[in-house]
């Protein structure tokens, strides 16, 4: 008896041909996730772009126009305490609309109901550096490349464990320099990028 993914020798060949090496189905199978330890995305970190997705999670009217931003309060990689969007790795295997959903549900709460369109669109690309002084977008652990979205929620918010507030204001708020002051690594550029794509910069 034979077991699946193997064959008897001298089946399906040419005769006097020589046996092919027959692997397993199993043996080809890469079931690796797309999460990695610690110490592997830190060599990762030190060799490759890394991809992200930043959300700016928004409420709108019922014509659509952007009435609310939510900004969350959390530890950011250059150790300070900032106001920022919704942000997160996108993993191997992931996609991007995967990715988003994922990161607002885990920030935002299981309730936030997230509005994604059915073939979501950045509304620009950010590239962070360790260097500050490239681009003017900083993340001192990598260089990272940023698909940016703006993302209507219907739902109940709640903040994860890992941010220590959310708050909602409305776009002339958001894009104050009060507020601008709250921020860090270049997420105020993003935010008035955010607020001009959706046509409420003030």
């Amino acid at each position: 008896m034979r077991t699946r993914g193997t064959r008897a020798a001298g089946s399906c060949r040419e005769r006097g041909a020589p046996p092919r090496t027959v692997v397993a189905v199993s043996e080809m199978t890469d079931a690796r996730t797309g999460w990695m330890s610690r110490d592997d995305l830190e060599q990762a970190r030190e060799r490759v772009p890394m991809v992200y997705v930043d959300a700016v999670p928004v409420r709108t009217d019922d014509r659509g126009v952007v009435t609310l931003v939510g900004l969350l309060l959390r530890a950011m990689p250059d150790g300070s305490i900032s106001r920022a969007p919704v942000s997160g790795r996108v993993l191997y295997g992931e996609r991007v609309r995967d990715a988003l959903m994922r990161h607002l549900e885990k920030d935002l709460g299981p309730m936030a109901l997230p509005q994604l369109p059915s073939a979501p669109q950045p509304f620009t690309v950010v590239e962070y550096f360790p260097d500050p002084e490239v681009t003017g977008f900083h993340d001192p652990r990598q260089h990272a490349v940023s698909l940016a979205f703006v993302v209507p929620v219907r739902g109940d918010c709640v903040p994860s464990a890992e941010a220590l507030d959310l708050v909602w204001m409305t776009p002339e708020e958001a894009v104050s320099d009060d507020v601008a002051l709250e921020m860090t690594g270049g997420q105020d550029r993003l935010l008035r990028l955010a607020m001009a794509h959706v046509g409420v910069l003030p």
